[in-house]
Order: C-alpha cells, then structure tokens, then sequence
C-alpha cells in the first residue's frame, strides 16, 4: 500500500509549501488541481535545501547538506525514500523524467551558501541564479507541459527569466538580512553598507527585462497551469513595485512585504483576466 506513504508524503510536502510560502501556496491553488501534487513536491524540496543552509547554523550544516544530497540520489534511484519530502520529490522527478542535471545544478548552488566567501562577482552571481531559481522553473516547466519536448524546449527561456526575476527580487526583499545575518553580498559589485539609489535602480532594470520576457512565456503555457504561474508573476511583480517606490535605504531597513488581504485582491483580479484570456 505504498500510495497511502505517497500520500502521506505529498501531504507533508503541501504542508511545507503551505508554512513557508503564502505566495507560492495561493499560486498553487490557481494550478489545475492534477499539478498540484508534484508542483508542491518540487516546493517541498528546494525548501528543505534551503533551510540547510540558511537556518540550521548550530548545526553541521556541510554535513547536513550532503546526506541531503546523498539521500535525494538513493530516493530517484530506489523509487522511494523514508524522508517524506524526499520520496515526494522522487515521484516528480520519475514521474515527469526531470533531468539529473538541474537537480545538480541547483544543489551546487546552494552549496555556494556554504562557503565563508559570501561576495559574488559577476560569474558567481549568474552561476548562483541559474542553479538556486532558473532550473527550479525548468523544474516545473517539465510538469506544466507533461511531457511535450517541443513545448519544453519553447519555453525553456521564459521559465528561466521568471525564475530570475523572482530570486532577484527576493535578494533585494531580504538585502538587510542576507547581509547582516548572513553576512551575504548576492549582487556583484554593490556597497550594502553604501547600497545607493543609482545601484537600486540598475538592478530595478535588469529585473524589469526579466519579468517581460517572463510575461511573453506565461502566455503560452497549457491552460492548466497558466492562471497558477500568472498569480505567483502578479505576486511578485506587485512586491516589485513596491520595492521600487521605496528609496534605498528602506530596502536596507526592513523586509518589504505584500499584505496576505491584498495578496487575496491580486487573486480574485489575476483568476478573472486569465478566464478572460486578458493576460
């Protein structure tokens, strides 16, 4: 009866999504309700990694990281693992054939959160979005259209962008903790102690090309996941903009947010234009 552990461990992985992203879990329920399961094991376990690495500092955390790694490969391999956020993520990856190489991809990236080297030139900084958010996107791109390689490959450009556009709005949302917590510099060549309006506004535009190119992806995507994809772009363009309203030094003062009341408006309005095909 081995459907009642996956059950189980898709419950888990619901859970995970649910308790740590309001965001991504309003996105999720805007999804056709047979992507729901995968999409929130994916979730599930990027999550997890990125705990890791983020919050567990009285910990082992080189350790950690690597028996997560070791265990994620024996779950793909034996079809099934005791970690219930692991044997979720398993299925997906079987079930939709995911690729190795960005699950690799994105766990070198977060390995990089490992080092004592928290500063990223220009290369770290691409290698760091690619494998922490572009190949997450390709992720579920490989479940939203369920098997169609040429659809895949089609859309393979806007899945990164939207990725991007969504990790770098993240490290401006949490430039203060990142930085003062953390000790962590995402962004090359950029002061956080001096962070200015001309540097605000440079990483403002390339976000920018980001969500556009994003945009013209989402058009095209099945119609069982585009309402879903298009709220979490609504979401976090929204929190963009209020970002951008902001002068520099509120960036580095607080964590902006979007209230869960306006996250529920930002719904109601996306589910409607998308039924309208308005997106």
């Amino acid at each position: 009866m081995k459907h009642l552990f996956d059950s189980v461990s898709a419950k888990c992985s619901k859970m995970t999504t649910i308790a740590y992203s309001t965001s991504f879990s309003f996105g999720i329920k805007a999804l056709d309700k047979k992507l729901h399961a995968p999409i929130y094991g994916i979730y599930g376990f990027v999550r997890f990694a990125d705990e890791i690495v983020d919050t567990f500092h009285d910990y082992d955390k080189h350790r950690l990281f690597h028996k997560f790694k070791e265990d994620t490969i024996e779950a793909i391999e034996s079809k099934i693992s005791l970690n219930p956020i692991l044997n979720s993520f398993q299925k997906v990856v079987n079930d939709y054939q995911i690729e190795w190489s960005l699950i690799n991809t994105f766990l070198d990236s977060m390995e990089m959160d490992l080092n004592e080297e928290q500063s990223y030139d220009t290369d770290k900084y691409n290698k760091y979005i690619l494998g922490s958010a572009e190949v997450v996107g390709l992720m579920c791109l490989k479940v939203f259209v369920n098997g169609d390689e040429e659809q895949y490959e089609s859309l393979k450009p806007a899945a990164m962008s939207l990725g991007s556009a969504f990790q770098k709005v993240n490290f401006l949302r949490d430039a203060n903790s990142d930085f003062s917590y953390l000790g962590r510099t995402y962004f090359p060549g950029v002061n956080m102690v001096e962070f200015s309006e001309e540097d605000k506004i440079k990483i403002e535009s390339d976000i920018e090309e980001d969500f556009d190119d994003a945009l013209e992806g989402i058009k095209n995507l099945p119609f069982s996941s585009r309402g879903g994809v298009y709220l979490a772009y609504i979401y976090y363009y929204n929190l963009f903009r209020k970002i951008k309203s902001l002068p520099s030094s509120r960036v580095m003062e607080e964590r902006i947010r979007i209230p869960n009341k306006d996250k529920l408006a930002l719904m109601v309005q996306s589910m409607i234009k998308n039924q309208l095909n308005l997106i």
